[in-house]
């Protein structure tokens, strides 16, 4: 696995997305930052005499889902005993079906969360079955019963964070979730204890390690379906890949990063994303053509109070830092006013990557932690931005076509930029591409309305922003 790694990037690029401006009232939230002591090994952190007092026993651990994430996470905590960690439950439907003969007999298997959840024998509840239910409530009953939750859901951190953080202070417990955004990449932590001293006004990821892996391949000349049925296959894509390939699952990890890094308390659906569904081998060949290629990306940008958001499939400049991430790898760069950009990256899927930042949120909790207070404005984010915009057309071609697209553009006000027409496809389905100037989507979308039904089109064009 390659190291995350914290490291200056590219300056100077220009970046658009979603224009919407903040709303005035002010909404404090609870944010658990954690204080580690340095060590050789990072499950044997050195602990002075005033720790061990602090410490006293090891935190007894119920672990929710004993999936690949949930397994990766039992067996670290069982073959590396990390300090002040002990494994005492494990949950999950169908429990027997689970058991594997590696873990301790002192651990309890059950299918019994009511049971666990009242347990007294239990400190910390880790929640990596993922969703809104009954996930929430298993954390919401934890949180009020006093203890601290690591959980991984960042559908549930996404959408309910500011709730969860606010129960889990008022009543003495601790909510951490590093796990959430780019698995193995500690790409929260870093927020919440490394750059909290900066501005961030800027963040632009990877942060899907599906989309990617199947981007990365179809770059390379592959297909999509046959490298979503690989996906798959390997476990990098659920049977239904909807939350992935949709930009679902990138969204919610968007709204996560905004609140953390701009203090920015956004409504995920706000941000409508893009599939990645529509992609082709040839748009990668024409990509290449104007010095790019595609990736799904998850931006957002702050000027004053406006707040630029957006997920979806656009062009990279082949120069840029974004480009160069393949396979399953996540990729977050963050632009701050003061410190300039930095790049974490590293693999975001997997159940090894994610139990990493499992368990480490658990030493944490274990170790020291205490709370800091970070304000978080509730923002509206809406679809009105300028960025020059990839529109691949595929036609029966026939004389005038060219013409009538231009004119289509022009009723808008939309400057074409370069038009590309690769040769070597036939004359009743060619594809060919124009880019076209920083413009307004409305704008786009209604000239691209205006050619809808005609009888040169075989498909709706395909339009895709280009990241500059």
């Amino acid at each position: 696995m390659r190291a995350s790694k914290r490291e200056t990037a590219i300056p100077g690029k220009d970046h658009s997305g979603m224009i919407g401006v903040l709303q005035n009232d002010r909404d404090q939230e609870e944010i658990s930052v954690s204080e580690v002591n340095r060590s050789a090994s990072p499950f044997e952190p050195s602990v002075d005499a005033a720790q061990e007092a602090c410490i006293g026993r090891p935190l007894r651990i119920a672990l929710f889902g004993f999936g690949t994430v949930g397994s990766s996470v039992a067996r670290i905590l069982v073959e590396s005993h990390p300090t002040g960690l002990e494994l005492t439950h494990i949950f999950n439907r169908g429990v027997e079906r689970k058991r594997v003969d590696w873990v301790p007999d002192s651990v309890v298997w059950t299918e019994d969360a009511d049971a666990v959840l009242s347990s007294g024998d239990v400190d910390v509840l880790v929640e990596l079955a993922g969703g809104l239910e009954p996930a929430g409530g298993w954390i919401r009953r934890a949180l009020t019963a006093g203890k601290s939750v690591v959980t991984a859901n960042k559908k549930l951190i996404a959408f309910q964070g500011v709730e969860l953080e606010q129960l889990a202070a008022s009543n003495g417990g601790h909510l951490k979730y590093g796990a959430a955004v780019a698995g193995g990449v500690p790409v929260i932590p870093g927020l919440e204890q490394g750059l909290t001293g900066d501005r961030t006004e800027r963040i632009e990821g990877i942060l899907n390690g599906t989309c990617n892996f199947i981007l990365s391949k179809m770059e390379e000349g592959e297909d999509y379906a046959p490298v979503l049925a690989e996906a798959q296959r390997l476990g990098y894509a659920e049977a239904d890949p909807t939350e992935d390939v949709g930009g679902f699952d990138a969204r919610a990890k968007l709204a996560i990063l905004m609140r953390l890094a701009m203090h920015l308390a956004v409504d995920p659906e706000e941000i409508v994303p893009q599939p990645i569904t529509a992609i082709s081998a040839v748009d990668f060949s024409y990509a290449r053509d104007l010095g790019c290629t595609i990736r799904q990306i998850a931006r957002a940008e702050l000027t004053g109070k406006q707040i630029a958001a957006t997920v979806g499939p656009m062009l990279l400049d082949l120069h840029s830092p974004l480009s160069w991430s393949r396979g399953t790898e996540n990729m977050v760069v963050l632009s701050g006013h003061y410190g300039g950009d930095v790049v974490f990256s590293g693999h975001g899927a997997g159940g090894q990557p994610t139990a990493v930042a499992v368990v480490s949120d658990l030493l944490a909790l274990a170790h020291g932690s205490r709370r800091v207070r970070i304000p978080s404005t509730p923002a509206r984010v809406s679809a009105e931005f300028e960025v020059p915009h990839y529109i691949r057309f595929m036609v029966n071609d026939k004389p005038g076509i060219i013409a009538d697209i231009t004119v289509a553009l022009a009723s808008e006000g939309i400057n074409i930029r370069a038009i590309v027409q690769k040769p070597g496809f036939p004359a009743h389905a060619l594809p060919f591409v124009m880019t076209v100037e920083p413009c307004k989507p409305s704008a786009l979308r209604r000239a691209l309305e205006c050619l809808r039904g005609k009888d040169y089109l075989l498909k709706a064009p395909l339009d895709l922003q280009m990241l500059e």
